[in-house]
């Protein structure tokens, strides 16, 4: 289904009239006050994280590792195909089932709750790189990795934040069963039945189960950050070159296709999260079409080729091969 060209310019023009509006140029950098209780947190998960590596390579069973492996991928696709482009951006619909499906997998994830989560990427995209985006690349590398959950809240973040609309997450009752029961169903569902289950089913120990289930934990975390942080520093910027978000072939592939950073910032509707949807890098979008196939993800939107071939030309960085730079070159 795509939208209308002529809504879609006007939304687009709209949208950043509204951004040079209100949000203010970039003051001087803000120090940081460092939240210690976090820093504590990930110090342990990433210190136990990494002797979790070290039991993959000597005691744990294989039948440990494969599983990891398999919850990092559902983990990965909680947030991609359920609280990114279901939730957060409204891209396809979803029925209760899937939707179950994605909350569940979403909890493998831990990345707070799904309502949360949405709250913070809406804001992202309307402010982004600027102090009102919860991790603003413009401060850095690490801060827009990991940094930005190590300090407390820039004041824009938690104004504007305030005024991002959440309407229709909050009446969505699967999400507000996460967010309501969100310690005990979050904590079981990514840290205590992964470390159960090998110890039941196999015969794990308890010290190889806990260590690796926090592994994958921080693997997936990581995997997911390197969009916030890498994707808006390297790569092409093909349709809109005035901002950060880039697009980086090559993450796409940890990411499970969520790293046409610079097509999805500036067609955010789309399903796909990117022109070239179908490639075996994009795992998330064949994973939202094989439910669109048994009736399960309906009314998906895509962009036209007319709407994806006028930014090119209007604000793209000359990197694409319809770019009219390209094709002069080519007709030379």
């Amino acid at each position: 289904m795509a939208p209308n060209v002529e809504e879609i310019e006007t939304d687009l023009t709209e949208t950043e009239e509204k951004w040079e509006k209100l949000v203010a140029p970039q003051a001087a950098p803000r120090k940081h006050e460092i939240l210690y209780t976090n820093l504590l947190i990930f110090g342990y998960g990433h210190l136990a994280g990494l002797y979790g590596l070290y039991l993959c390579f000597t005691s744990a069973r294989l039948q440990t590792i494969i599983l990891a492996f398999i919850l990092h991928a559902m983990a990965i696709l909680g947030i991609t195909a359920g609280a990114h482009r279901l939730w957060t951006h409204r891209s396809y619909k979803a029925t209760m089932p899937l939707q179950i499906i994605l909350i569940i997998f979403n909890s493998l994830s831990f990345q707070n709750s799904a309502i949360n989560w949405v709250r913070d990427h809406r804001s992202h995209h309307k402010y982004c790189d600027t102090d009102a985006d919860p991790h603003n690349a413009a401060r850095g590398l690490f801060y827009s990795h990991i940094g930005w959950l190590l300090v407390k809240k820039h004041p824009e973040v938690k104004k504007r934040g305030k005024m991002t609309d959440m309407s229709d997450v909050y009446r969505n009752p699967v999400l507000r069963f996460q967010k309501k029961y969100a310690v005990p169903f979050i904590g079981t569902i990514c840290f205590v039945l992964p470390t159960i289950i090998p110890m039941y089913f196999w015969g794990e120990s308890l010290n190889n189960a806990w260590h690796i289930t926090l592994l994958r934990y921080i693997f997936s975390m990581h995997t997911i950050f390197l969009v916030n942080s890498v994707a808006h520093l390297w790569g092409n910027r093909p349709y809109d070159k005035n901002i950060l978000p880039a697009d980086n072939r090559t993450l796409s592939i940890a990411t499970l296709g969520e790293a046409s950073h610079n097509y999805h910032h500036t067609f955010p509707w789309d399903y796909r999260s990117t022109e070239l949807g179908y490639l075996p890098t994009n795992f998330t979008t064949n994973f939202i079409d094989f439910f669109a196939w048994i009736g399960w993800a309906y009314d998906l939107k895509t962009t036209s080729g007319e709407i994806i071939n006028s930014r090119i030309q209007r604000t793209g960085d000359g990197t694409h091969s319809r770019s009219k730079k390209n094709i002069s070159t080519q007709d030379e």
